[in-house]
This record gives structure tokens, C-alpha cells and sequence, in this order.
């Protein structure tokens, strides 16, 4: 399979095009959510003991065990350090470039820290969500391209970088934590040097999931290579903790040439810091955004996270229907509303199975309206959504009933 067919287009054929805009900036974005979270009163023991080892995507959940952001929105929250792609992109030395790159991969588990207490909404088939930020350089856009089994795509392109990648997930209770078990391929391109960056995402845990203070950790081994040479590569290791300790969210990396000689090494904690070099005479190359305050009333949201579900008057003409901020249940749960976010989660899950049956009662199978499968059987953009979106407008268009 040849590089070119695995890339998307728009990657390549405009490397430089800085993203055009169609937002108007919001002058201020909101700085918390509408209403804090509620007090759970839901018996995880009573809906997960029947349950043990099985794949948790099937299951059913109540939404008080949810957090008012999507799958889709989660991948976004990749990007908030996206300053570390730019500063990648104008850095001509291909160690210090590598750093950067592991350095954007680590703090994409950054906003995770505080979320051990609850679970993403799961996109029902074909709900989109996108995010153009001209304040941070990018615009992004994702899609649940498939329900069973699950897998979320997303794009994003700037001036600097492309970022791209379709993530599944395995899920699996073992009684006193839940692991969570990522498949597929994280890719980024950096124009100014041809480079194309290629890495995995390692295995997640939250403990306690039953009883006690939950916590989530992540751990197992990061391989960063640049596909298109073989300058230098990156190993990262997420640290497996022992226990609740000082030590836990350590990550140790290392930057080698071709000859496997180390040329950079970083350590850190993945919530909070990135360090390159050693102690004493380290340098951060990365710092966590501080939480806004009173941040564990709200989800343990980051700032960046609370801006995502923002549905401004102007930007409500632009979306597709599908668009995951006009999900009834999500917004209903943002709200404060428990009890309607329940029955519409529950109306919408109907509506799936009922668009499923009829899919297969006529032989037919879903097909995603922004992404494709490349040859190498991963989802890509298929770089339409941006020119849609400008001409004739998503409110021309037909789109199906999701909610």
C-alpha cells in the first residue's frame, strides 16, 4: 500500500492552506455549565454484576452515570494542546520535533484525571459533532461511523498539522475496576517537513468502580514513528501504579536515532507535566491548563471541555442535524434534567435499533457521509464536509432522523 493512499487528500494537496473559518468567534465562550452535576443514586453493583468480562459498549446504562459530552467530543479534547503540533511544525531539528509530537500524544490523557467518576454519552449511528476554533489555529470534525462494532472518526486540519484517527474501544469489568482497551492508529502530519507521525493509544483503568474514591490510570507503551523517515523514533511508557501513591501518572520516554542511540529523554506525570532532559537541569515542555474553580461540581470538566457542548444562536443555522449538540439527552443532562435525559436516551436508542432493522430488512448497510475507508480498511475524511457546510449549507441537505 503506498503512504499517499493512507493519508487524506486534503493533507497533501494543501499542506499550507490555513482553515477557513465559517464561525464567527464567539466573544466570550461560557466559562462553566448550566447546572452542576447531581448526586448519583444509581447501584453500578446492581446493573454490573451480571456483567463481569463482557464488552461494557453493549450494555445498556442509566444517564446518571454519564457526563454531559460525547464520544465524538472527547476526541476533540485531544486537541487541546494543539500549540505543541504548531510549535512541532516550526522546529527544524527531528529529535526536538519528535519531542513535541510525544509531547501532544501524552497530554491528550490530561482531561481524564478528574473523570473517573463518569462515562462519555456513546454516539448513536451517524451523529457528527464539529469544532472549528480560529482562536487555536484548527477546525475538526467527527463521526460515528459504525455501531457494532463502535468506531468514532474524527479529523482535523490547521496552517500546521493534520491530525486524524478512527478509535474502537474495548471495555471490561473485573469486578473492582473497568479497563478500557483502545484499537486503531493515531496519525499526524506536520507540511512543513513532510513528516507523518504514527503512534497508539494504551490501555486505560478506573479502579473502585464499585465502592471508595474512583481513580483512572493509564498504562502500557507508546510507539511514536515518523513513516517517512527514519530519523528517530520515540518510545513512551505509561507507569502502572502500584497503589493510590505519589508515583502513579508517571511517564517515561526516550527520543533514539536510526542506531537506537538515545538522543532526548522525557518523565513527567501525564495530568500534569512533561519534563525533557534530567533532574536538576530539566526543561517543561508542557504544563496542564489549570481547572476552573469549583471544577469538581461540574464533571471534573477542563476549561476546554465545558466549551465544547456551547450552542451559540449563530452557530445553530450552520450544523447538520446530526451534529452532537442538538442531542436531546446529553443537552437535558447538561440542564440539570435527570429524569427527561433518561427518556430521551432511552427514545434515541429505540430510534437506532429501529433505523437498524430497517437497514437490514432491505439488505442495506450504513454509509458514512464524511468519512471513507481507506485501503488500508481505516476511516478518513473524505474531505467534504467544510464545502457542504459553505455551499449549499447543511440546511439544504437531507439528513436521517437521530434524535
Amino acid at each position: 500500500m503506498s503512504l499517499v493512499s493512507a493519508v487524506p487528500d486534503l493533507c497533501l494537496k494543501h499542506p499550507f492552506r490555513p482553515p477557513v473559518s465559517s464561525v464567527v468567534t464567539l466573544a466570550r465562550r461560557r466559562s462553566t455549565l448550566p447546572s452542576p452535576c447531581p448526586p448519583s443514586s444509581v447501584s453500578l453493583w446492581n446493573i454490573l454484576r451480571n456483567n463481569i468480562g463482557k464488552d461494557l459498549s453493549k450494555v445498556a446504562m442509566p444517564v446518571q452515570l454519564n457526563e454531559p459530552i460525547n464520544t465524538l467530543q472527547r476526541l476533540c479534547e485531544e486537541l487541546e494542546y494543539s500549540n505543541l503540533l504548531d510549535t512541532a511544525n516550526q522546529t527544524e531539528d527531528p529529535y526536538q520535533r519528535m519531542m513535541y509530537v510525544a509531547t501532544f500524544a501524552i497530554s491528550a490523557y490530561a482531561s481524564s484525571y478528574y473523570r473517573a467518576g463518569s462515562k462519555p454519552f456513546n454516539p448513536v449511528l451517524g451523529e457528527t459533532y464539529e469544532c472549528d476554533r480560529p482562536d487555536k489555529g484548527f477546525r475538526f470534525i467527527a463521526e460515528q461511523v459504525s455501531h457494532h462494532p463502535p468506531v468514532s472518526a474524527c479529523h482535523s486540519d490547521s496552517r500546521n498539522f493534520c491530525f486524524w484517527q478512527d478509535v474502537r474501544w474495548k471495555n471490561k469489568f473485573w469486578g473492582k475496576s473497568m479497563e478500557i482497551v483502545p484499537m486503531g492508529t493515531t496519525h499526524v502530519t506536520l507540511p512543513a517537513f513532510g513528516d507523518h507521525y504514527e503512534w497508539n493509544k494504551v490501555t486505560s483503568c478506573i479502579h473502585n468502580i464499585l465502592s471508595g474514591q474512583r481513580w483512572i490510570e493509564h498504562y502500557g507503551e507508546m510507539a511514536i514513528k515518523n513513516v517517512n523517515s527514519d530519523v528517530c523514533q520515540c518510545k513512551v511508557t505509561f507507569i502502572k501504579a502500584k497503589s493510590w501513591s505519589s508515583t502513579m501518572n508517571e511517564i517515561q520516554g526516550v527520543v533514539t536515532d536510526s542506531n537506537g542511540k538515545a538522543m532526548h529523554t522525557i518523565f513527567g506525570k501525564w495530568h500534569e507535566s512533561v519534563f525533557q532532559g534530567d533532574p536538576p537541569s530539566a526543561t517543561c515542555i508542557w504544563r496542564a491548563n489549570p481547572m476552573p474553580v469549583e471544577q469538581e461540581q461540574y464533571y471534573g470538566f477542563t476549561q476546554f471541555a465545558v466549551e465544547l457542548n456551547e450552542l451559540d444562536s449563530s452557530l445553530r443555522t450552520m450544523l447538520p442535524p446530526t451534529d452532537t449538540r442538538f442531542r436531546p439527552d446529553q443537552r437535558l443532562l447538561e440542564e440539570g434534567n435527570i429524569d427527561g435525559a433518561e427518556e430521551q436516551k432511552q427514545r434515541l436508542e429505540q430510534l437506532q435499533r429501529e433505523r437498524r432493522r430497517v437497514l437490514q430488512d432491505n439488505n442495506m448497510t450504513h454509509q458514512p457521509r464524511f468519512f471513507k475507508k481507506s485501503k488500508d480498511d481505516t476511516w478518513v475524511s473524505n474531505n467534504t464536509y467544510w464545502e457542504l457546510r459553505r455551499d449549499p449549507g447543511f440546511g439544504k441537505m437531507d439528513f436521517p432522523v437521530l434524535w
